[in-house]
């Protein structure tokens, strides 16, 4: 289950890191934000390196589909009724200036990334909606309209969005961190201020930079009461008649869709991370795609996951006001082209000691007053979690799991996680988040075990796939 990206193109190994150095910035995670903020402070004259678990691009970056825009859905009318018209613009003055930093960068160092100048749309059935949104992107300097939309289903019209682009993210990603010092398969475990503990040597940086998606430390911080994670599906299709841009629907559930070459990226059916236990999410989406185009094969299906912040806007500056020296670009939503350059343009500027004018509304340490229900609501969620692996015990016994079916189950009298592989064997984990002890659900899509509370998520061997949780699962106890 690979992207169109990572099977087209591989970018080449780096070494892991060895022994022990210093620098000015560390900067943990090799994705895209984590690329462009070290790019754009080494070009500053900061000394900095980038320390990636895995391989550069290898995590969210390689699934997005590589949307190079500032709209962001229906956000600007919401954001100007909850921030005010002040914020609201700085909201959409920074992604518009990432779009434009996209464009400058390609153009300027000839990068050969399949970049496209393009239109960004937002359909549905609602126009009041539609226009309202048209209105306030205008209305905060952005260039959107309202007009007319002919798409192979129903609309009322759409908002325009003019001069965005999209690209192969790890064509330019390649060429970007080529001139880089990253080590690869380099594990973070543990920050203690300026030094960085990995599985394979110490870092001391006078400022780190926590750009893996999810920030694993959970103190200071907090991110983990501040964002929960959802996933979605994306299938490519040969053969899907479209019209030019990049499209995104309001009503529910809400389709995408964009060309690459002569592919038609088809993505939806969004969940919760934890809540896919019976699955049939890439069973909607395909049969979605052969109500719309009848003809069109499937060359490739995917899946990607975003972490949503409680009021719509990514935190990127301080990681707390108890840790000077420590930088965090997380909460992305579904934006994480424009909110990675947006990143480097922010915090290049915060570690130099220079003041950014859209500092203010990304700041992680902003005020979440309004947002207590949800704050209340996420803690609500992980305290049920919690008390379900405690309290609850399941009726299903190991041994009535058919083939290729996984779930929650008793086990030599044990509460366990199962798999039966379509050989008939038995893979067993614990159920117990490593992160703060949630209980795992399984994802019978992705045969996962993925944790509802925050967003983890482990393979049915139990090995890690995404954060905040650090470890493996265990399974020697079965």
């Amino acid at each position: 289950m690979k992207s169109i990206w990572t099977e087209s193109w591989e970018i080449g190994r780096r070494d892991s890191l060895k022994g022990e150095l210093k620098t000015q910035v560390a900067v943990i995670g090799a994705g895209m934000a984590g690329i462009l903020i070290a790019h754009r402070l080494q070009n500053q004259g900061v000394k900095v390196v980038v320390l990636e678990e895995n391989r550069i691009g290898s995590g969210q970056t390689g699934n997005t589909t590589a949307k190079i825009t500032s709209q962001h859905g229906a956000i600007y009318s919401h954001l100007l009724s909850q921030l005010g018209e002040r914020r609201a613009r700085l909201y959409a003055e920074a992604n518009q200036q990432a779009v434009e930093e996209y464009r400058k960068m390609i153009a300027e160092n000839k990068i050969d990334c399949d970049y496209q100048e393009t239109c960004a749309y937002l359909y549905g059935k609602d126009q009041n909606l539609l226009r309202e949104e048209a209105e306030a992107a205008r209305r905060l300097g952005l260039p959107a309209f309202f007009e007319k939309l002919e798409l192979p289903f129903p609309t009322t019209g759409g908002v325009k969005f003019t001069g965005q682009g999209q690209f192969h993210p790890l064509k330019f990603l390649d060429a970007v961190s080529r001139n880089l010092t990253v080590y690869e398969q380099t594990k973070v475990k543990e920050v203690k201020d300026h030094l960085i503990l990995t599985d394979s040597g110490i870092v001391r940086a006078e400022k780190v930079v926590f750009a893996c998606h999810f920030p694993f430390r959970n103190i200071p911080g907090f991110f983990f009461a501040k964002m929960h994670q959802e996933r979605s599906c994306v299938l490519a299709l040969k053969g899907a008649s479209f019209p030019d841009g990049m499209y995104i629907g309001v009503d529910q559930p809400a389709y995408s869709f964009r060309k690459y070459r002569d592919l038609l990226l088809f993505g939806g059916e969004g969940y919760r991370t934890g809540e896919n236990e019976s699955g049939g999410t890439f069973g909607r989406l395909r049969q979605k795609a052969r109500d719309l185009f009848p003809n069109a094969a499937e060359v490739a299906h995917w899946s990607a996951q975003d972490c949503m912040p409680l009021d719509s806007v990514p935190y990127i500056g301080l990681f707390s006001p108890t840790k000077p020296d420590w930088y965090v670009a997380t909460g992305f939503q579904k934006w994480g082209m424009s909110s990675s350059m947006v990143s480097a343009m922010i915090l290049s500027d915060l570690i130099q000691g220079k003041e950014n004018p859209y500092s203010e509304v990304f700041s992680p340490s902003r005020s979440m007053f309004k947002e207590l229900p949800k704050l209340t609501q996420e803690g609500g969620r992980a305290v049920k979690s919690i008390s379900k692996r405690i309290f609850l015990w399941p009726e299903l016994l190991s041994e009535e799991l058919e083939k290729g079916h996984g779930g929650v189950v008793l086990f030599k009298g044990e509460k366990v996680g199962a798999y039966r592989d379509q050989e008939g064997k038995l893979h067993i984990v614990e159920i117990r988040c490593p992160h703060l002890g949630c209980q795992l659900e399984w994802n019978q899509d992705e045969l996962s075990w993925d944790c509802p509370c925050h967003g983890s998520r482990f393979d049915y061997h139990g090995k890690r796939i995404d954060y905040p949780a650090q470890e493996d699962l265990s399974h020697e106890l079965f």
